[in-house]
């Protein structure tokens, strides 16, 4: 369950919404994996400084060996076409449709 109302941090997350908040987070980064054919996933959530939309959200980043991430840095890369973008977010939604496993 994401939270539709708004908040704005972590530590803002009432206490009943914190296990089906990253109970869908962990689902999410398992279907990026799976969708994304990826050997894992780093997954980030910041608070305030540096937070570039001031509304709870996480970034789950399909990884791979030697991918170049550095730290919380991670190598940006864009789509080559929308049809390549539309064909990764169908691969996630289909890894979501057929269940993951953890």
């Amino acid at each position: 369950m994401v939270p539709r109302a708004h908040i704005e941090t972590l530590r803002d997350v009432p206490p009943e919404l914190v296990e089906p908040y990253f109970a869908e987070v962990q689902r999410l980064a398992a279907a990026v994996q799976d969708g994304m054919g990826a050997e894992g996933t780093f997954v980030a959530e910041n608070n305030i400084v540096s937070q570039s939309v001031p509304h709870l959200h996480v970034h789950v980043v399909p990884r791979r060996r030697k991918d170049g991430l550095r730290g919380f840095f991670w190598p940006r890369s864009t789509y080559a076409d929308t049809a390549e973008m539309e064909q990764a977010a169908a691969s996630i939604r289909a890894a979501l449709a057929h269940g993951v496993s953890m």
